[in-house]
């Protein structure tokens, strides 16, 4: 992790002092940038079917929220005024904006959401509004007002599209300019609004509801569960009401269900599968030119592999997981395995067989490239 990502502080002083407890804000954090898109860039982005997008505008006191992709002619018809373009997923799209993504991975990968790109002219912003997770909002190019506020007061602002919330009380201001980053704990108060044209970089993170686990995890299990048995009533008794409930149907209904069952093992398979499963807009093209396994290998010895940029590879004590599936190791490919998935690389050497198989069907699937 470069020095000035956190300032003077290490990654564990930051874990210990402020994840999740308190803002900070860094100057300087990103010094050098490889890639910085121009606004046509991100309106280029913002037309691709493979792009989530969204542009808000505040007009005549309302806002709006419209989510793309678009037609480039929309954006002739932006004004002067308060608008902002936002792209997702960025990182998915420019090799730069993954690796400072990746840059924070003094973070588990399995929290790492996405990096997202948004743009506004001078007074450009969305409003006073909180974030359900932590972010680390990096500016590039121009200068960027930012008023944050701890306040309890959660309430929003009826029938709007956005969650702009109705009573906003900054207790800290400051401006940031290029490089600068401001980390935000989750449900933290915030307004920024562009003095000068330029971009603000958000890097999320995962932090999904009980709700959603809760029904994802109950969908997992739906297709590996099997429970033994068939309804049966053999007492059965005539009813007096036939159109009642019978309490007895509606217990052994429940002593069948009492069947359902599972283990933290079932638990942490769920969690591989569902954390490194691509978002619905997200596909990857296997090679136009196929090499053949053993030409794939000589290649992997003199070029090394890197991860598609859209891969997520993950991994536990027994099992990795790309993609939302279960990928068969060796125990003896394991290590180069776990080296791919924690520096989304591997360099350029002669690998066991069982490694270069395992990258071979990686290949075959585009989740990885040579080079």
């Amino acid at each position: 992790m470069p020095k000035s990502l956190l300032g003077n502080l290490t990654a564990e002083q930051f874990l210990s002092d402020y994840w999740q407890k308190k803002p900070l804000l860094i100057r300087q954090a990103v010094t050098q940038f490889d890639w910085q898109p121009q606004l046509a860039d991100l309106f280029a982005l913002a037309s691709e079917e493979d792009v989530e997008s969204r542009l808000i505008e505040f007009k005549q006191g309302k806002w709006s929220c419209e989510s793309g992709p678009f037609r480039p002619s929309r954006f002739k018809r932006l004004a002067a005024g308060d608008w902002t373009v936002l792209v997702q997923n960025v990182n998915h799209h420019n090799a730069f904006a993954a690796e400072l993504l990746h840059r924070f991975d003094f973070i588990p990968h399995v929290r790492l959401d996405d990096l997202m790109i948004s743009h506004a002219p001078a007074g450009g912003g969305v409003g006073p509004h909180f974030d359900s997770y932590d972010v680390f909002l990096l500016q590039v190019g121009g200068k960027k007002r930012w008023r944050i506020s701890s306040q309890t007061d959660l309430s929003l602002v009826d029938d709007a599209p956005l969650k702009i919330l109705q009573h906003f009380e900054p207790e800290q201001e400051w401006v940031l300019e290029h490089g600068d980053m401001l980390y935000l704990p989750p449900k933290y108060a915030h307004e920024g609004v562009a003095l000068e044209p330029g971009q603000t970089w958000s890097v999320g993170f995962r932090a999904p509801s009980a709700q959603e686990m809760g029904g994802a995890f109950l969908d997992f299990l739906r297709d590996r569960i099997a429970l033994d048995g068939l309804y049966a009533d053999p007492d059965l008794q005539l009813p007096q009401d036939p159109a009642r409930l019978p309490d007895d149907f509606v217990a052994r209904i429940a002593g069948m269900l009492n069947g359902i069952r599972w283990s933290e093992d079932d638990v942490r398979s769920f969690v591989g599968h569902y954390f490194s499963e691509p978002k619905a807009h997200v596909f990857y093209d296997g090679p136009e030119d196929e090499l053949s396994e053993r030409s794939f290998a000589s290649k992997l010895a003199k070029q090394g592999v890197r991860l598609d940029l859209k891969t997520v590879l993950l991994f536990d004590d027994s099992q990795f997981y790309i993609n939302g599936e279960a990928l068969a190791v060796p125990t003896d490919a394991r290590p180069a395995l776990q080296q791919l998935a924690n520096r989304r690389q591997l360099p350029a050497q002669a690998y066991p067989a069982a490694v270069s198989a395992v990258l071979y069907t990686c290949y075959q699937y585009g989740y990885l490239h040579l080079g």
